[in-house]
């Protein structure tokens, strides 16, 4: 029988976006277990609900995370407007959902960037951050902002997009579109690369949903489940499925998450396309006094917003489950029995959001 030995791996490592620590038990090379632990950048955002009445929480939500903001912005604002009766206009449900597509293509472009440079690919890695920079400078047209926007309000958004906008933003689409062809070709058909994730850390669709694998994690399971069919926002107008794959590997996680930029891609046309004339927002008075519960689809998966008010300006509490939080339990299991030079890249395709999960 091979010794066991324990190797602590992160919070602080080459290849990790964020800071996340594992004790990795050991057989030779082989990791027979890990062993998280997590809490390294707990800001206490949530307790912040205290202090922030239920309208300035809005900008505290959108800070739980800088990739995620607009989705956390969205999500929150949508429990409180449910709690309290108001609809939101047609108008600012499409521009939620432009600017929520746009969130995925810049999360899933920042994603492939960094599997790039975890496989030493630096001019892939600097080809997939170049061409997300496009919707970077989109963002900060439409709303003012680059990462953090602040155009999510209780009742609406803040900000309107004329024709003109909506124009510039589908002629810049239309051209990310050509320049990622040759990128995803890159990913999808590089030799180098596919023996990196070919057949590495395999989860069926039985053990991905038993073990709770939400967003492109389930789906690259063959598990046809997006949270966005729910028809939140403008999603029930807009056509489109779930993109799965087969394989349940690294190579399927990638494969989903390119595609998925695609699908962003055309919702985004489609909204322009079909987004109504209207106000932007509604007026909202007094406070919420209630609960409800929300689910919407990040980039990474699943998240879910939970909100109890008192009919106070200060709501008793905000609660909020990311899809890295979903997505580490069957990450801990695709680990076990990988070779340790494995690891990074297995905790890569996660996509983990450590900031997100530990708030």
């Amino acid at each position: 029988m091979a010794k066991q030995s324990i190797v602590p791996f992160g919070p602080q490592h080459p290849v990790l976006p964020e800071p996340v620590h594992l004790d990795l038990v050991l057989e030779d090379e082989v990791v027979v277990k890990a062993v998280p632990s997590i809490g390294f950048v707990h800001r206490g955002l949530e307790k912040l609900v205290e202090t922030k009445d239920y309208k300035e929480y809005v900008y505290i939500a959108e800070r739980v995370c800088g990739i995620c903001s607009f989705g956390h912005g969205m999500g929150y604002c949508q429990c409180i407007e449910k709690i309290m009766g108001v609809e939101a206009p047609p108008r600012a449900n499409y521009l939620r959902t432009i600017w929520m597509e746009m969130s995925r293509i810049h999360s899933h472009l920042l994603w492939l960037g960094l599997l790039a440079d975890a496989m030493g690919f630096e001019s892939l890695f600097m080809q997939s951050w170049r061409l997300r920079e496009k919707i970077l400078d989109m963002f900060d047209a439409t709303t003012g902002g680059r990462i953090i926007f602040s155009v999510n309000c209780v009742g609406g958004v803040l900000k309107d997009m004329d024709n003109a906008m909506l124009r510039t933003l589908v002629s810049t689409i239309d051209g990310m579109e050509k320049e990622l062809r040759p990128i995803a070709e890159a990913f999808l058909r590089d030799y180098s690369v596919g023996t990196r994730l070919h057949g590495l850390g395999v989860m069926d669709a039985g053990h991905a949903q038993g073990m709770g694998a939400v967003g492109p994690m389930l789906r690259a399971s063959g598990v046809a489940f997006d949270t966005r069919k729910l028809g939140y926002a403008a999603y029930g107008d807009l056509e489109f499925e779930p993109v799965t794959a087969a394989d349940g590997d690294s190579f399927a996680r990638c494969e989903v998450r390119i595609k998925e930029i695609y699908q962003s891609m055309d919702l985004i046309r489609q909204a322009a396309a079909k987004i109504p004339a209207g106000p932007i927002a509604v007026p909202v008075k007094g406070n919420p006094d209630g609960e409800h519960f929300m689910r919407i689809e990040q980039p990474r998966g699943e998240a879910v917003y939970y909100v109890k008010a008192n009919g106070s300006k200060f709501i008793d509490r905000f609660r909020l489950r990311t899809p890295t939080t979903s997505n580490i339990p069957p990450m801990l299991e695709l680990l076990k029995g990988c070779q340790l030079a494995d690891v990074a890249l297995l905790i890569l395709t996660i996509d983990p959001c450590i900031s997100c999960t530990e708030r």
